[in-house]
């Protein structure tokens, strides 16, 4: 039997999850919920050579595929800022006035992460996105504004998951779950 064809709606849920290493081939053991997203958008992208010769083009050769990512949400905690930026989160003080702090210094990375996005669709069932291993190449940014909600946003590029395992070299993938099916 043919699953029914799904029609997307609606972003429900991203999450990103922390590489624990540099190379990004150790995922940490929760992930962290980006509450109140906006978007989730990509791009396929890659790069091309190209081999001329006698006044035409004879090949051309791909790099290899990569995703370009952003996302926009209404804020994000600071647990996901230092995901994405790299970063320092110092808490002092006791509940009801407990200080929280994040502050980057020059010589922060900015590490790899895994982003999950969700949507629903018209046949009940959902479309998972995975983009293995992100790293937030764009600027973070966000605007205070009168009026308005604070809103965020983040962007950078997807390569090849490094993981041993079933997705090994993937860049991207979708998933059609014809049951709703929440992010792991």
């Amino acid at each position: 039997m043919t699953m029914p064809i799904a029609l997307p709606f609606g972003l429900r849920q991203v999450k990103i999850t922390p590489y624990t290493d540099a190379t990004a081939t150790v995922l940490a053991a929760s992930s962290i919920q980006l509450p109140n997203s906006r978007t989730l958008s990509f791009a396929e992208a890659e790069e091309f050579e190209e081999l001329r010769g006698d006044d035409s083009l004879v090949a051309t050769h791909g790099a290899g595929p990569q995703v370009t990512w952003s996302l926009e949400a209404g804020g994000y905690s600071f647990e996901a800022v230092q995901a994405m930026y790299g970063g320092t989160i110092t808490s002092t003080g006791t509940t009801p006035n407990r200080i929280k702090k994040f502050a980057k210094l020059q010589t922060d990375q900015r590490p790899y992460f895994k982003i999950e996005g969700q949507v629903i669709s018209d046949s009940g069932g959902d479309l998972h996105c995975v983009i293995f291993r992100a790293k937030a190449t764009d600027d973070f940014a966000g605007e205070f504004t009168d009026g308005s909600f604070f809103l965020t946003g983040a962007g950078g590029q997807g390569l090849k998951c490094l993981i041993a395992g079933a997705d090994i070299g993937k860049v991207y993938e979708f998933t059609q779950n014809e049951t709703i099916t929440s992010i792991p």
